[in-house]
């Protein structure tokens, strides 16, 4: 089945290519249903680096996967990258190059202006039966995303809003922050290496709490933040990341630190990256602190788009894809 989204500087609606999904298919059908023993392999960590490994760092990677073929055909942009785009000689540093973000990627200048942490294809929703953007738990356990026993955070973000933000694999791969504000808990989750792609989320409940997960807690109600009360990012791997690396820097990319407790952070700079493949990203807000962009909700509900996503829920559901540092909604 066709899946589309709404690239969002244009309106225009875009079909996404279809990148690795007939294994994705098999994996998350035949496979998973008729030999779960080897689903549970394929999704673990060891076979997801070794594919990674594979993909990324081999010529084999060209043969199987063809990602030759694949980043002529996704319209990746090398012009874009810090260094000259002939140093990009393997798939690895392609998927983890840098960009001019500051030219490329330009950030609204207004205080209270919450911005995307990813180049990404987005959804938003709401926590609250009450709410209009009300989503059953498909894309995750409410619990089980945080960790059963963060009953602090549990409390603090329950009947708010959430954004998740689907990086496709020709995306620019570095996170950053999308908010500014003091770091207040900081830990990761264990978990699987199941892909994000629109197949397997309406294949497996709640992929992005099942997941192996970094979870960061920013209190912008601070002097110098955002004022949007906390905000929970969450940093979800997939099947072939090998890794997330946090590297956050206010000097472009240079003498990055790690993420901790206690730090402030700023907006709109890189944060973390993503080790080859694609992953999701996932923002959660506290009930009544934000107020999501217009036209990205309007996208959402737009019938002219096939969405793999409205079938699984029963609704329109499209993708907006976003920039990173883009506006994509404000405190209230």
């Amino acid at each position: 089945m066709v899946h589309q989204y709404i690239e969002r500087e244009s309106s225009r609606v875009c079909t996404e290519m279809p990148y690795g999904l007939s294994a994705v298919k098999f994996l998350y059908s035949d496979l998973r249903e008729y030999a779960p023993f080897l689903f549970r392999k394929l999704t673990s960590a060891r076979i997801s680096r070794l594919l990674s490994f594979m993909n990324y760092e081999t010529f084999l990677g060209e043969k199987i996967f063809g990602y030759m073929d694949f980043l002529r055909a996704s319209g990746v942009d090398l012009r874009e990258c810090l260094c000259d785009p002939e140093e990009l000689d393997t798939p690895r540093k392609i998927f983890e190059r840098k960009i001019r973000y500051r030219e490329c990627r330009p950030m609204p200048e207004d205080h209270d202006v919450i911005v995307s942490p990813a180049d990404s294809r987005m959804l938003v929703g709401s926590l609250s039966d009450n709410s209009h953007l009300f989503i059953k738990g498909k894309f995750f356990d409410y619990e089980e995303l945080f960790g059963k026993d963060k009953v602090t955070w549990l409390k603090a973000f329950r009947e708010g809003s959430f954004a998740v933000f689907r990086l496709t694999p020709e995306k620019y791969h570095y996170n950053h922050t999308p908010v500014a504000g003091k770091i207040i808990d900081f830990y990761q989750i264990q978990g699987g290496y199941h892909s994000c792609n629109p197949h397997a989320v309406l294949s497996i409940a709640t992929p992005y709490s099942k997941n192996k997960r970094v979870v960061t807690i920013i209190d912008t109600d601070v002097s110098g933040g955002t004022g949007a009360g906390l905000v929970a990012m969450i940093e979800v791997v997939a099947m072939m990341i090998g890794d997330i690396v946090q590297c956050y820097s206010e000097e472009g990319y240079d003498n990055p630190v790690p993420i901790g407790t206690g730090m402030f952070v700023k907006k709109g700079f890189p944060k973390s990256l993503y080790r080859p493949g694609s992953s999701t990203d996932v923002l959660i807000f506290q009930d009544g602190r934000m107020r999501f962009a217009d036209d990205i909700v309007v996208n959402m509900f737009n019938n002219g788009a096939t969405s793999i996503l409205s079938n699984g829920f029963g609704m329109p559901l499209v993708e907006t894809e976003v920039k990173v540092r883009s506006h994509i909604g404000r405190a209230t």
